[in-house]
Formats: C-alpha cells, structure tokens, sequence
C-alpha cells in the first residue's frame, strides 16, 4: 500500500518570499506546527544532500531527511526511510499571477504503512495542511522577516 497526500495553496506574496522561507528549513518550527524541530546535520547552501534531522508532530521519533532533488528557487524533494516507513515530500512554487502558487506532496509506502496506513494517512494529511496554512500566514505577514 502507498499513500499519496498532495495540496495546493495560493499564497500572495512573490515566490522569491515563498522560496526564501520555505527552502530555510531550520525555521520550520517557528510557522507550522506540524514540526516539533528541525536540525540541519550539514552547513552551507541548501541543496542536493544536505540533511537534516526533523521532529514531526505526532512522529516516534526524529528522522534524518535527505533532498534529491532541487531546483533553485522552485521546488526540493527529500526523502527519509526509517521504521518501516519510506517518505519522500515535496515542495515547489510558481508564479501565479502577482502571487505564488504552492504544492506541497508526501508519497508514503513500506509495510507500516500497509498496516496502519489509515492512521498514518490522518496524520500526514493534517501535517501537509499545517504547512500549507503555516507557509502562507508566514509569507504573506507584511510586518514579518523573511525566515
């Protein structure tokens, strides 16, 4: 069984602002509460390789996730494998007139998932909805730093 949870959000703000807040992952835990934390194990820019270590609501245990794929100023997919659960999220932006347009996705497979895939489903559904919501009330924030 794999689960697939995908949602998209007009935001108004430009998606520079969108990219700049979404791609500094560290601060995460300060605009949505679906993270409990987030640590990155390397420095530097962001991009394909870097890691870090995420605490997500609801989760046993904090796992390292590791971006594949990312297109500078557009979308990054990252992946973690742990537990018997494979995730692989992504989060990209586009132009969508004055605004930005924003779809945020996590694929879910591997045998927990199998056995308590409703559960999880739940979980990761309302996950994917706190960072949506969080994103755009952090962006759009006239009065509120980028980061």
């Amino acid at each position: 069984m794999a689960i697939h949870i995908e949602r998209t959000t007009n935001i108004n703000a430009p998606p520079e602002r969108v990219w700049a807040v979404m791609s500094d992952v560290e601060r995460w835990p300060k605009w949505t509460e679906s993270m409990k934390s987030v640590e990155r194990s390397d420095s530097g820019e962001f991009g394909v390789g870097s890691q870090a270590k995420l605490k997500i609501r609801r989760s046993p245990s904090a796992n390292v996730w590791t971006v594949t794929d990312l297109t500078p100023n557009r979308s990054f997919t990252w992946g973690t494998n742990s537990g018997g659960v494979k995730a692989v999220a992504s989060h990209m932006v586009e132009p969508d007139g004055d605004g930005s347009k924003v779809t945020l996705a996590i694929d879910l497979s591997g045998p927990v998932v199998t056995f308590f895939g409703w559960f999880i489903a739940g979980s990761s559904r309302e996950n994917v909805r706190m960072e949506a919501e969080g994103l755009k009330r952090r962006t759009e924030a006239p009065d509120v730093s980028v980061g």
